[in-house]
């Protein structure tokens, strides 16, 4: 995440398990003001830029691996912008859903995608606040498409946040 002066925070990426952070200092890019917060327990491997440097040049499959990993993370940047830009906060809330369900990987045993997050991690991934989160998860909760726990969310019915990610008012 981002830190901006004023204090608000912008969640930029939810990381999935063998992902890589701080990537874009292999390319001249500096980190500030970002941030990583573990939301359950993980490992963390870290190198330093020598280090990476000295593998991605002893193998070629690394360095094309790593510039897949920086094309994938452009792509989705670019698509976070254009959902930030032109579709409505519900919208946005319902893919953001359907993503991390997607993410969270298959149901086990006949249960439901299960996203563990608050309305606070999930409205710092949206750039917005707490509060319209909340009420557009009142919503989705209404319609049955989700179930809502203490920092965890159900999909119910993914059909249902397919129609509103696609919704433009």
């Amino acid at each position: 995440f981002r830190v901006a002066e004023d204090g608000k925070a912008l969640t930029m990426a939810i990381l999935e398990p063998g992902a890589v952070f701080g990537e874009m200092m292999l390319i001249g890019q500096r980190m500030y003001d970002n941030y990583a917060e573990a939301i359950e327990d993980v490992m963390i491997c870290q190198l330093s830029v020598d280090e990476v440097e000295r593998f991605l040049l002893s193998d070629p499959r690394i360095a094309i691996r790593i510039s897949r990993l920086l094309g994938d993370q452009v792509a989705r940047l670019e698509e976070r912008l254009t959902d930030l830009a032109l579709r409505p906060l519900a919208a946005q809330v319902a893919s953001t859903l359907l993503k991390l369900g997607e993410a969270a990987g298959p149901p086990r045993f006949g249960q439901a995608r299960t996203i563990h997050l608050t309305h606070e991690q999930l409205a710092g991934l949206l750039g917005t606040s707490r509060e319209a989160t909340s009420k557009i998860m009142g919503e989705l909760t209404a319609k049955k498409a989700i179930r809502q726990g203490r920092g965890r969310i159900v999909i119910q019915d993914r059909d249902i946040l397919r129609k509103a990610a696609r919704s433009t008012s």
